[in-house]
Parts: C-alpha cells; sequence; structure tokens
C-alpha cells in the first residue's frame, strides 16, 4: 500500500501587492478530488499543516460555478476546441467558463437532438452560438436566440430552464464537497510537520501538496516544508505539486553547487495569465508564481490557459490549475505503481 504525505496551508489571508490582507486557504476541489483517488486506489494519506492548525478551503473554490459536472465540463471543452484546429489560437479565460452560461452546452445540445433535430445539425449550431458567446463575450442563452433553428424547437423559456437545471447541480456539488471537507478528520485534525520525524519520513512514499493561495503564504519559506521536499527529492521519491504549491519548491533552496534544487526541471504552476483573472489577480498578488519559479531556474511548461497538464520531470510533478486536480492524482498513483504493501 503506498503511503502518501499530503500538506495542505494553513494560511487564512495573503497579503496583497497593495499591503491589504485578502481572505485565502487551500483550493477545495485541489484537495477533494485527490483524496477521492487516493482512497480509491487503497493508498493510505496522511495530512500535516505547516504550523499543525486546520486548513481552511477558501470560500471562492467553492462557489458552485467552479463545480460543473464532469459530462458537462467535458462536453464545453470538445465545443471550445472546434473553434480552431490549433488551440494556441483560442484564448479561454475565466470568464468564458464562469460567467457566460456555456457549461449549458450539452444539456441544450441534448435537447434540440430530442426535439428532432439531426444530431450533426445539433452539433453545428451549438458550436456557432458558443463561438459567437465566445467571441463577443455574451451570453450563450442570447447567442442561441438569436438563432432561428434554436428558437424553433426551444423557447426562450426552455433555454433558461437548461442554465437552471446546470446550476442547480452546481449548487448541490458545492454543498457536497463542502461537507466532505468538514467531515474529514485528517483536515480537521492534522499534525504539524516540525512533529515529524525523520524515522516517521521513511515511511511515506512521496509528499502531494495541493493548492490555491494559501501555499504562496506558508510555505515558500519555510524550513519544515524544506525538509520535507529535500527529504524526498533527496531519495528520487514523487514530490508534487498542484497549482500554486509549487510556491513550495522555491522554499528548499540550493544544492551543492549552489544552484536551486529543482534547477533545470520542467514544470509547470498555475500560469500568470490565469492569475490576472483571478480575485487576487486582478487585486494585485504579493509576487507572481510562473515567473518567480522560471528565475529560480525552472524550465516553464505551460499549456492553454485553463487547460489540465501534468508535467513529470524525474521525480517531480506539477501540475498548472485546479483542473488538473484528477490528471495530477491519477500521475501520482502511476508514479507509486509497485510501492509494496
Amino acid at each position: 500500500m503506498a503511503k502518501i504525505l499530503m500538506i495542505v496551508s494553513s494560511a487564512r489571508a495573503i497579503t496583497l501587492a497593495s499591503g491589504k490582507p485578502h481572505p485565502t486557504g487551500y483550493w477545495a476541489e485541489e484537495v477533494a478530488k485527490p483524496l477521492r483517488h487516493f482512497k480509491a486506489a487503497a493508498a493510505e494519506v496522511q495530512i500535516y499543516t505547516p504550523d499543525g492548525q486546520p486548513p481552511r478551503a477558501d470560500l471562492y473554490s467553492l462557489e458552485p460555478k467552479f463545480h460543473h459536472p464532469d459530462a458537462d465540463r467535458d462536453f464545453l471543452a470538445s465545443v471550445m476546441r472546434s473553434f480552431a484546429t490549433d488551440p494556441e489560437d483560442v484564448r479561454i479565460t475565466l470568464e468564458h467558463l464562469t460567467e457566460l452560461n456555456l457549461i449549458a452546452a450539452r444539456r441544450v445540445h441534448q435537447a434540440l437532438v430530442d426535439a428532432d433535430m439531426a444530431r450533426p445539425v445539433a452539433t453545428a449550431l451549438v458550436q456557432r452560438a458558443a463561438r459567437q458567446a465566445w467571441r463577443t463575450r455574451t451570453d450563450f442563452v442570447s447567442a442561441l436566440n438569436a438563432e432561428p433553428a434554436a428558437t424553433d424547437r426551444l423557447d426562450p423559456g426552455r433555454l433558461q430552464a437548461l442554465v437552471a437545471e446546470v446550476d442547480a447541480v452546481c449548487v448541490r456539488r458545492a454543498g457536497e464537497m463542502a461537507a466532505e471537507l468538514g467531515a474529514h478528520s485528517g483536515l480537521q485534525n492534522p499534525k504539524a510537520l516540525a512533529s515529524l520525524t525523520e524515522a516517521q519520513l521513511q515511511h511515506f512514499d512521496a509528499v502531494f501538496i495541493p493548492g490555491g493561495h494559501g501555499p504562496m503564504v506558508d510555505m515558500t519559506n519555510n524550513s519544515e516544508v524544506a525538509r520535507v521536499i529535500r527529504h524526498f527529492h533527496a531519495r528520487r521519491q514523487p514530490v508534487a505539486a498542484l497549482c500554486h504549491a509549487p510556491a513550495a519548491l522555491l522554499s528548499v533552496g540550493e544544492d551543492q553547487e549552489g544552484r536551486w534544487l529543482f534547477d533545470g526541471y520542467r514544470m509547470t504552476a498555475f500560469l500568470d495569465e490565469e492569475e490576472e483573472q483571478t480575485i487576487i489577480g486582478k487585486a494585485g498578488p504579493p509576487w507572481w508564481l510562473e515567473t518567480d519559479l522560471k528565475n529560480a531556474g525552472g524550465v516553464f511548461d505551460p499549456a492553454p490557459a485553463w487547460s489540465s497538464h501534468v508535467v513529470i520531470d524525474r521525480n517531480l510533478l506539477t501540475a498548472q490549475n485546479p483542473g488538473s486536480s484528477e490528471a495530477m492524482a491519477d500521475a501520482l498513483l502511476k508514479k507509486l505503481e509497485g510501492v509494496a504493501a
């Protein structure tokens, strides 16, 4: 059975560039989804925080708009990919994914098919309306209402009902995740990293650090975080950091040759482009993670903004954003295959 050490930020606030504090914590999805995958794989997980205090989910991460059902999210991704043969040609923003009701595309498509529209025709219509909403940053339903072929089959009330339907599912899923995290004993009663002895560290097979802005607060200049990462790195055991969690890699300092311990490693993290679209990014973060990782010596390997993306270089696993949570968990479990029970 693989044994994973999970370090979760217990930070409650981040100081903006202006000097003002802003609430923060860990990103709910980045803790909940990996924990589900680890449990399904029968991996043992022990949760620690830098100071031993219970971590808190960033309340922003529990807003319903971040909890779209997988089927709706995957269908929308396929629609977005239809806009151009090269994904680099289509810049997707957080607004596109959370504010314009594009997430209703799958349900609208199915409703058109159910109303006896040929599937290829329905697909083309939904793609056309989605592209119009993307290009002009207008509501997806408004774009559909400008399509006679759509309104001939679905009246505006029905279209709004489809949006309300997916919204209700998102509210339910967000509530379920909040309850799941709130009931997790390891999150409610974590251990302090300082209590973790070298002998105890020997029993773990990997370290996993989820993100949220919290790691930018309590993991970038933390001697205990550095000690733990150095332990796993020296043994070539997996060091996995998700989204903002690669900030913890900045704590480790230099090797014997005076270079950052992860100098020259391929890696990814939350992009500066993605950060610019967040509440904290718009308010002015204290520093920019992608930029600082590059400046430290990391070979940055990004994917288009908001894509699920995991980079593996030797024993280092990094992932780009919350949407990479499940892919990161699976990549770590694959890396751990063969660990003796």
